[in-house]
């Protein structure tokens, strides 16, 4: 910044001799001078330009600041349009016929939604948000939004979900809709077809929706890393560059969700100029206004600009343009900055009369609408409901570049709906309207419908030969296509084949590894693989480093749209820190929620671009699914593929950390989302194998399933994969790793020693079934099983999820069929007493309820071992004891099976509770 010019030394002559004035005299002067500053402004404006303009006035700005004069600093704006009516471009529409297309699709939703609230008294559905966003939505359908015949360039759009019904009665406009699934609206499961999901859901409409945006919030911060992953694509060389745009249309009230501006700043840091929020400020949420004493708007505007975002505000429609052309004091600017939202809402519930009387309240507002009607007032409108102003915001946001844009609009909830919708608190609710209000909607709409159809609540469709019609197609067909609608096409890739996992078949050769350090090593060769390594997306939330993946930085990079501007502090070492414009590796920071939207984007890649990119988004387990829980339910109902790998995994397995990061509970709460695949592997060979069938399933087979997979950062010695050199035996494993479970180890059958009840020394027999971090405990109380005379078979467990589904899929399969044979689950054919004799106890790292659900599913009973309760600050040895999954736990609950089931005395359970030195009456860890 350069030096400013000394202040003249007449300064403070001056302004005593201001400060001894009469104060009539010196406002006279203030205003004199302030009218001379602007006169010389506008001079500046006509004669040398706006930027110009700007130029001195930051010049000035800088003046002040250096002198000390008090500028407060303002992130607003004045209240009125960004765009001002001089700048506004020719609308290059037809404005009467869109019209008449809007009419027809605002009645069509009403008459969808009230239709199916008749046929089903409460099934709900909004009319309101659409009725406030049709302009803001028709403008993009007719003119903006590039469906998939623009190739490159198409647009990807999250539409506000309470606004659905709008979206349909489009369709059904242009055709792709029948009557038939108009009338099926939240009636998916009807028999005469197909119906209409509630929001918009890819799960239930794979052809149609492409992004669920009703968990509101989610909607924002995905929008902007699908923007984020359409550069990184493009910078990666995996797509042709286009100039395809991200459109998000969120709620006012949505704004208040944490996601909602949460990733606002990397947006703006990204410089990702490709994406567009439209911000649909109707003033009002669920129950009622969403900041009713003040004005959310320029509340926006600040939090967007301060972001560095470029703000486009759409405040008033044209008819504000001809008070505005003649107030030449900018006197109704100044009532506007003393506008609040609820005094807006009355205006817009009760009209001119109200707005004569509250809002031109003084003799020189008065005086600018000298001669106009209520009538006249009535036409006063916000800018949301301007066709042409939403063009001229939506054409400047298109061709801004460098910073991201929001499109801020001002518009009416339950705009058109009448007396008991629009800008009511009750908006949001209202499913129904009466025979009366229906009628004056017709009329408003100017639509030729009877009364008769009117209370039949008939759609009004002008015909596929209407000049409506044919417009709304034409204009699709000239942006590439209709809109939305999802398309899956994308070149499947080959997937190594068993030599891919031969060397972790092989074992570590006696060397402790992590399961963790092992799915590092799997996602390194898989870089390194010749057709799938390209593909691969490594994500993670800043914690490389602790999962062993920092030797993967100088390799592959870390993505940056801006490079390496710097030069490292670890340049020149071989792990040093590597950024570039077309780096490989995702690294997200502290932000497990945008972590997990770029995986979303990742994993949505090969339908959104046609691109199979293969995300590995690695984290800490614990701060997986209980944070990011929803944002996983999203990633479902987008047919997202890749793999989540909680790392760290388990109650016990990480040492000294404590209950905010031990995870005993990631296993439950991720079988609850329905195509997620859950395994815990206990081995690197399981690890390979479930990727290996993995990228199969979901890329090659193109299953609509993705996984979740735990690992942990305990070193153990490796094994050798069973019966890898015999390709049917190795099959067999291979099936049992997926389907959830396979025999590890028999147990030796040597003479068994116990007694039992005083009878004859017999053969006691155990199988144990063991996962993940809870395997080497396993393993240990197998030998010590052997001292009290138990042959125990040892059993991995890789799913819990898989052997559970699989039962229930099986009882209802018997259950529908009573007169056939009975079917048997596969848990239940492995666990037979003729394959599996003896009690069966289960441990693992994770709460007991996962191994629980198979209870009732096999012919006896599983007692279970499991982590329930808070961790807690300790080493691995005492938490074990703590939480009693330690292998002398495991030893004892497996004899007081034995007791229970008939077959040892209670003595020989508690010689083994004081030989191992367990305190009966401690109190349980689930409660402690």
């Amino acid at each position: 910044m350069t030096k400013a010019p000394e202040k003249p030394s007449s300064t403070e002559k001056l302004s005593n001799a201001r400060a001894s004035m009469p104060i009539q005299d010196r406002q006279k002067l203030n205003e004199l001078e302030n009218q001379e500053w602007l006169d010389s402004l506008a001079f500046v404006m006509a004669d040398a330009g706006d930027v110009r303009a700007a130029e001195l006035l930051e010049n000035l700005d800088h003046y002040a600041y250096f002198h000390g004069a008090p500028i407060q600093f303002k992130q607003n704006t004045p209240y009125i349009n960004t765009i001002d009516v001089e700048h506004q471009p020719v609308y290059p529409g037809d404005i009467a016929l869109e019209l008449k297309m809007r009419n027809a699709i605002r009645w069509n939703a009403v008459a969808m939604v009230i239709r199916a609230n008749k046929a089903s008294d409460g099934i709900g559905g909004h009319l309101a948000t659409y009725a406030s966003s049709a302009e803001l939505l028709e403008v993009g359908f007719n003119h903006f939004f590039r469906g998939h015949g623009a190739g490159a360039s198409r647009d990807l759009i999250f539409f506000q979900g309470h606004a659905s019904p709008g979206v349909y009665a489009r369709s059904f406009l242009e055709g792709r809709l029948d009557e038939g699934r108009m009338n099926r609206f939240r009636r998916e499961l009807s028999k005469d077809g197909e119906g209409l999901s509630s929001y918009p859901h890819p799960w239930l409409m794979p052809d149609y929706w492409e992004f669920p945006t009703v968990s509101m919030g989610l909607g924002p911060l995905q929008a902007i890393y699908q923007a984020r992953f359409i550069k990184y694509l493009e910078n990666r060389g995996l797509k042709e560059p286009g100039n395809s745009k991200v459109w998000a249309f969120l709620g006012d009230g949505e704004m208040d969700e944490p996601q909602s501006i949460g990733a606002l700043r990397f947006a703006a840091y990204e410089n990702l100029d490709n994406i567009v929020f439209v911000l649909n400020a109707n003033l009002q949420r669920l129950d009622g206004p969403v900041r009713a004493n003040s004005k959310v708007i320029q509340e926006f505007e600040a939090l967007f600009r301060g972001a560095g975002w470029n703000v486009l505000k759409v405040v008033w429609d044209g008819k504000w343009d001809e008070l505005l052309s003649k107030d030449y004091n900018g006197t109704i600017v100044k009532r506007f900055e003393l506008l609040v939202d609820g005094e807006s809402q009355r205006y817009a519930a009760f009209g001119g009369k109200e707005l004569r009387e509250k809002f031109f309240n003084t003799p020189e507002l008065q005086a600018l609408i000298d001669g106009w009607s209520d009538a006249d007032l009535e036409l006063l409108n916000r800018g949301g409901h301007d066709v042409n102003k939403i063009y001229a915001a939506y054409k400047a946001a298109t061709e801004h570049t460098g910073s991201p844009t929001v499109v801020i609009a001002r518009t009416i909830k339950g705009y058109g709906l009448g007396e008991s919708a629009q800008a009511r608190n009750v908006a949001h609710q209202v499913k129904k309207l009466d025979f009366g209000a229906l009628k004056d909607l017709r009329d408003a709409l100017k639509l030729p419908l009877n009364d008769d159809q009117v209370e039949h609540l008939e759609y009004y469709h002008p015909g596929a030969d209407s000049p409506e019609v044919k417009y709304a197609l034409e204009r699709r067909a000239a942006l590439g296509g209709a809109v939305p609608a999802r398309v899956v096409d994308y070149v499947r890739p080959t997937v190594p084949g068993p030599e891919f996992y031969e060397e972790y078949a092989k074992g570590s050769g006696g060397r402790a590894v992590s399961t963790t350090m092992a799915m590092v090593q799997v996602i390194s060769k898989l870089l390194r693989d010749k057709e799938l390594g390209k593909l691969i997306v490594p994500i993670v939330p800043d914690e490389a480093r602790t999962f062993g993946m920092d030797a993967l930085v100088p390799r592959i990079g870390i993505y940056s749209p801006r490079g390496m501007t710097y030069t490292p502090v670890d340049s020149g070492s071989l792990m040093a820190y590597k950024e570039s414009k077309d780096g490989q590796m995702l690294e997200e920071g502290i932000t497990e929620d945008g972590a997990m939207a770029s995986f979303i984007a990742a994993g949505t890649a090969y339908a959104n671009h046609g691109v199979p990119t293969i995300p590995f988004y690695v984290y800490y387990s614990m701060f997986g699914m209980q944070r990011i829980g929803d944002l996983v339910w999203a990633a479902g109902d987008q047919r997202t593929k890749g793999f989540m790998v909680g790392a760290t995994a388990g109650r016990t397995t990480l040492a000294g950390e404590g209950l905010q990061h031990q995870d005993g509970n990631s296993m439950l709460q991720a079988y609850v989302v329905p195509n997620l695949k859950v395994y815990d592997p206990a081995f690197a060979y399981e690890i390979a194998v479930i990727v290996e069938e993995g990228i199969r399933e979901m890329y090659t087979e193109d299953q609509d399933v993705f996984y979740y997979v735990t690992v942990e950062n305990e070193n153990y010695v490796q094994p050798a994969m069973p019966h890898f050199d015999d390709p049917e035996k190795r099959a067999a494993v291979v099936s049992g790793i997926m389907k959830g479970m396979y025999r590890l180890l028999h147990g030796d059958v040597g003479a068994a020693t116990a007694s039992v009840k005083g009878k004859k020394a017999a053969l006691l027999r155990a199988q144990l079934l063991a996962s993940g971090p809870s395997m080497v405990a396993a393993q240990e109380a197998v030998e010590l099983l052997k001292g009290y005379g138990v042959a125990t078979d040892l059993w991995s467990v890789t799913s819990y999820k898989a052997l559970h589904q699989d039962a229930v899929l099986t009882q209802r399969e018997n259950m529908l069929h009573p007169a056939a044979q009975p079917k048997e689950s596969f848990v239940a054919h492995q666990l037979s007493r003729e394959n599996a004799p003896g009690v069966i106890v289960s441990v693992s790292d994770y709460v007991k309820l996962g191994a629980d659900g198979l209870n009732g599913h096999i012919d006896r009973k599983i007692w279970t071992l499991g982590t329930d309760g808070y961790g807690r600050s300790e080493a691995r040895e005492e938490l074990r004891d703590f939480f009693e999954v330690d292998a002398k736990h495991i030893v004892v609950a497996t004899l007081y099976a034995l007791l229970r089931d008939g077959a040892l005395e209670a003595g020989v359970v508690q010689k083994a509770i004081t030989d191992f030195g367990i305190d009966p009456e401690r109190l349980a860890p689930v409660f402690r």
